[in-house]
């Protein structure tokens, strides 16, 4: 893999990892433009290594969050950072239930299906119109909630359906404090991509070559990075109710996607 390709492909995940415009989709409409070629064969640990990165950018950005949760957690109180935990926990069972019995099909998406980006992008549209619209409150997320969020999660392993879009659209819908939605949104993933990445590795799927170590090392930190610039960002444009600019861009990419996959493949 070409040096310039790895930054540019860590800007790309770091950005859009946290921005509610969909990873997935803008991964498979840059295979399009680009042609398959252009995505190394090393493609899956590469990806680990990038949704590592922004694993650990949500980690700095979140840290006094995480690390008070841990202290909650282990003073076996059922004390308010148990109860948030619980509810990332519950968060996490849809998305574990369609990861373990529906992986197969979910990767016979990711084949190029620009139609489907460019419908899924027009879905994430709407979301991000409506929760743009919702009166702010002080309601923290329930029990109940974070397992509808975590539903939304699930859905938004389809290329197109952006996940942090879906999940704090969601959670806002339900009526939840927007400044709580974005938090939760960006925590309940973290164990999520910890154990998909424990699963690739105790699977065996990942190789690695070392003449790879540069250009890993280089996506990684451009991920971290951008991944960085982009929650932090994120939050504060939720705060504002700023979702309606992404909201267009998703109509615009995903009108071009739906245009392009009529007219020209």
């Amino acid at each position: 893999m070409e040096i310039i390709d790895a930054i540019v492909l860590g800007i790309i995940q770091g950005l859009t990892e946290f921005l509610p415009v969909s990873s997935s989709g803008h991964l498979e409409l840059g295979k399009a433009i680009l042609g398959d070629n252009s995505i190394p064969k090393e493609s899956l640990l590469f990806t680990v290594v990038l949704h590592f990165a922004t694993a650990l950018s949500t980690i700095v950005v979140f840290r006094k969050d995480i690390l008070s949760l841990l202290k909650g957690i282990f003073k076996f109180q059922w004390n308010e950072d148990l109860q948030f935990a619980v509810k990332i926990a519950i968060s996490m069972i849809p998305a574990v239930i369609v990861g373990l019995f529906f992986e197969e099909q979910l990767e016979a998406l990711f084949g190029g299906n620009i139609l489907l980006v460019g419908c899924m992008l027009i879905i994430t549209a709407l979301l991000l119109f409506m929760a743009d619209k919702a009166k702010d409150t002080q309601k923290k997320v329930s029990f109940s909630n974070a397992f509808v969020i975590g539903i939304s999660q699930a859905i938004a392993m389809l290329p197109g359906i952006s996940r942090s879009g879906a999940t704090i659209s969601t959670s806002v819908l339900l009526g939840n404090d927007k400044t709580k939605a974005a938090r939760f949104s960006f925590l309940m993933v973290v164990p999520l991509i910890f154990g998909k990445i424990a699963k690739d590795i105790l699977g065996g799927e990942l190789t690695y070559d070392s003449t790879n170590f540069t250009p890993l090392a280089i996506g990684f930190v451009a991920a971290f990075i951008a991944g960085l610039f982009a929650c932090t960002w994120m939050i504060a444009l939720v705060k504002k109710s700023k979702l309606s600019y992404f909201a267009i861009y998703c109509v615009i990419v995903g009108l071009i996607a739906i245009c392009f996959s009529l007219f020209f493949s």
